[in-house]
């Protein structure tokens, strides 16, 4: 069994890898955003991620049995069976194909027409709307058949293979900006199309990856009904939580094309934008954490389980805040400078998404706590009731004439009543501590948060623009955010952990003989 010192040494090292890809492809994507957005215009913009907002909302099946699929094939790897784990494969991409035909057909029957006669999209966008509609939906099929190779990468925890891809994805999609930007032809279907080509060629590369390095991703032809039945039951549940999830984002989606227009949906799809961005700096922290979790569990390891969950949701947390609050300290700044038209809401929506991935922070590690446990009844019927409530709430707001942040806000409330719910979860099918979580994670991180957001707040900054202010005044915040997250967020086990790793990082740069540290 793996010590808690190899555990911590292989999150980190993964988590490296994963931040050395995702500076490179944040900075790739922002700047293809500018040029797309720039190219479409805002209307067609909020034409393609309203539609496209549409087709997730056909994820409703297919992502409680991605979930599931993830969940049963990383606790096999755990515990070494890979006969075992070559059946839940093979079989995992034939429920895979099945399901996608059953989208497709649906999506033919209610999807143009919903396109049609649902949404507000100007008359003479619908054809190309409608093309984004079908593209949208061959992409998302082309990444739900990714599912089970993604999971053995996760499962055998080759992050290096994701910041190699990810980094080759990044630059295709910088091509198609170009593209579109020479091209003569419509571009929203054009980009739609180019989309599609992005998605095969990755789909191609993890493909040829998984069966040249792992021998249970080479597909047999075979189905085994033992796993499907267990699949069933945690699917059956995880289908209605996940529904009602979509339902909250990509409904809360329409509902801001209805009473808002395309124009609100381009500033929702540019703030998601910049919340992806951000977020997947903390996210590539919580995919090297997440298998160990669900390894731990398989081992009957319940304390390192319970260690790790805890050290991802504040760590996730202090990773988060150190990006949230000079963003958001200069967003309009950050926004002018990004983008050559900036559309009305979207500073608002870009802090209030990031104050709801904040509270993601601590839910993630939980969710996947509850997940590997597999016993999902209870957890789901709570999630449905609080999602169904908030997506209820908003239309209601909207319909009174409230401004349409209340989407945003109401999101934030009720993502903490699920970290409520998912917390007594947790506590009754693992042991893990609710005690514990107040007093190592949430006491520090509120404590943190505060002092470190009334100093922001405070410091009276220098009132002209420029990027030699903005630099300055990113430094200074993230230096005190830094200096508070070590003197009042971090245990002195945590503190010593931290010193003695940057020693060690030091001395292997200046190729000094390496010491053990005690």
């Amino acid at each position: 069994m793996n010590t808690a010192s190899d555990v911590n040494k292989r999150i980190a090292k993964n988590t490296l890898l994963l931040y050395f890809r995702q500076i490179l492809v944040m900075a790739v994507s922002l700047y293809t955003v500018r040029i797309v957005l720039e190219v479409l215009g805002d209307i067609d913009y909020g034409i393609y991620n309203a539609v496209g907002g549409f087709v997730s909302m056909f994820s409703i099946i297919s992502g409680s049995v991605s979930v599931a699929i993830s969940r049963f094939f990383t606790i096999e790897i755990g515990r070494n069976d890979l006969k075992r784990a070559r059946q839940i494969f093979s079989t995992s991409i034939i429920i895979l194909l099945g399901i996608s035909l059953l989208l497709w057909l649906v999506m033919e029957i209610v999807g143009v027409w919903f396109v049609n006669t649902q949404m507000v999209i100007p008359s003479d966008r619908l054809v190309a709307a409608t093309w984004v509609l079908r593209f949208s939906l061959l992409a998302f099929v082309i990444n739900l058949l990714s599912v089970p190779y993604n999971a053995t990468i996760i499962a055998h925890e080759r992050m290096s293979i994701f910041a190699r891809i990810s980094i080759l994805e990044v630059l295709l999609r910088l091509l198609v900006a170009y593209v579109l930007f020479v091209s003569p032809v419509d571009k929203l279907k054009l980009y739609a199309c180019l989309i599609v080509l992005v998605a095969l060629i990755v789909r191609v590369i993890y493909g040829v990856y998984c069966k040249r390095n792992f021998k249970e991703s080479r597909f047999i032809l075979v189905f085994d009904k033992s796993f499907l039945r267990s699949m069933s039951s945690f699917t059956g549940w995880s289908f209605i939580g996940g529904g009602i999830v979509i339902l909250k984002d990509q409904g809360g989606n329409l509902l801001l094309n209805i009473f808002g227009g395309p124009a609100v949906n381009a500033a929702r799809g540019i703030a998601m934008q910049v919340n992806t961005g951000v977020f997947s700096f903390v996210s590539n922290f919580m995919t090297a954490s997440n298998p160990m979790i669900t390894k731990s569990y398989a081992q009957k390891d319940l304390q390192t389980m319970h260690n790790l969950i805890l050290r991802t949701q504040k760590f996730g947390f202090f990773i988060l805040l150190i990006l949230f609050l000079p963003l958001c300290a200069s967003i309009k700044y950050v926004l002018d400078l990004w983008l050559v038209e900036v559309p009305p809401h979207t500073a608002n929506f870009v802090i209030l998404i990031l104050l709801y991935t904040l509270v993601e922070c601590f839910v993630a590690p939980v969710c996947t706590g509850v997940i590997a446990q597999g016993e999902i009844k209870t957890y789901e019927i709570n999630l449905t009731t609080i999602y169904l409530v908030n997506i209820i709430a908003a239309y209601a707001c909207l319909k009174i004439g409230m401004a349409v942040e209340i989407v945003f806000i109401l999101n934030i409330v009720f993502k903490t009543l699920v970290l409520v719910a998912l917390l007594r979860q947790s506590r009754i099918k693992y042991g893990l501590s609710i005690k514990n979580f107040r007093r190592k994670v949430l006491t520090p991180c509120l404590l943190v948060f505060t002092i470190s957001g009334l100093i922001t707040y405070l410091i009276p900054w220098p009132l002209t623009d420029g990027f030699g202010r903005f630099l300055m005044k990113s430094v200074v915040i993230v230096s005190y955010a830094v200096l508070i997250i070590v003197s009042l967020g971090m245990t002195k086990r945590e503190k010593h952990f931290l010193s003695e790793t940057l020693k060690q990082k030091i001395l292997d740069k200046i190729k000094l003989p390496k010491r053990k540290y005690r």
